[in-house]
């Protein structure tokens, strides 16, 4: 860009296929409007915006996730979609009143999870998260959840219920991080030991105490994770970083990170591009 120089990418050098597995796309919003329950003031960062950071780290596949701030509104998610073509694979939000010509149709275009977050902004509960697996079970869909990880004993009997693969955003997202002997904490442990659950290791920034550059408290977890089950453990930008608009995460040193967690250069690269290609269908 003119006038501008691009900073550095990550020190790790991103294996063919790496995939992003966590980011959202925002557009015009006369375009798309925003739900009032939106937490988070909405950025206008679209595809092109993102392309450059894919191309800064050697990112060359992603996933879009739906965003609080359109409700289960999802025609910005599937418009990303379309425009990034087949590197794309999608997490939605829909509820119980969508048609199965509608989930056959979203399956058709890339999308593979049904997004739960029980977090401010949501829009679906809880109490009809086992009947949604139940029903997206049957296109191939998993459930992505993002809840306080301090109460996760509190839900894990009907998650190790579902018919479908449950992915975790954030690390657990624990708002206070925990010490490994936590309930909240055994419980995902607990959890990842059944053999279908998966954990995004990712956005440190929004939950940890001690900052940046480690994240120590979050890091501490996060290690426990990828020794318990380093084959479901996957990465993510979390960008453009809803949460931290204002003073975002540099991406390069989020992938950094990862290599400082897992201290392995291959199982770095499963992490960012093999984990991803088995989960979601690349």
């Amino acid at each position: 860009m003119t006038g501008s120089t691009q900073p550095p990418g990550p020190a790790f050098r991103a294996p063919p296929g790496t995939c992003d597995c966590h980011m959202h796309v925002y557009g015009p919003k006369d375009k798309y409007p925003v739900a009032p329950t939106t937490p988070f003031p909405v950025p206008d960062k679209g595809v092109s915006a993102y392309r450059r950071v894919m191309a800064r780290l050697g990112i060359e596949r992603v996933v879009v996730v739906q965003p609080t701030a359109y409700g289960d509104d999802n025609r910005c998610l599937l418009d990303a979609m379309d425009e990034f073509g087949p590197i794309a694979r999608g997490v939605a939000v829909v509820t119980s009143d969508a048609s199965d010509a509608e989930l056959q149709r979203m399956t058709d275009l890339g999308v593979r999870g049904l997004r739960f977050h029980l977090l401010p902004g949501g829009v679906l509960p809880f109490e009809i998260l086992a009947t949604m697996a139940d029903r997206v079970h049957g296109f191939g869909w998993h459930i992505q959840l993002q809840v306080d990880g301090r109460k996760l004993h509190q839900y894990s009997e009907v998650l190790k219920r579902l018919p479908c693969a449950l992915v975790v955003d954030h690390t657990g997202k624990f708002l206070e991080p925990v010490t490994t002997d936590h309930p909240g904490y055994r419980a995902l442990l607990d959890l990842v030991d059944s053999g279908r659950v998966w954990v995004k290791l990712s956005a440190p920034y929004e939950t940890s105490k001690l900052g940046p550059p480690h994240y120590m408290d979050v890091g501490r977890m996060a290690r426990g994770l990828i020794q318990a089950a380093p084959e479901r453990m996957l990465w993510a930008s979390n960008w453009p970083h809803p949460s931290a608009l204002d003073d975002p995460p540099d991406e390069a040193m989020l992938m950094d990170l990862l290599r400082y967690w897992t201290e392995d250069d291959a199982l770095t690269a499963r992490i960012l591009s093999t984990n991803p290609s088995a989960l979601y269908g690349f």
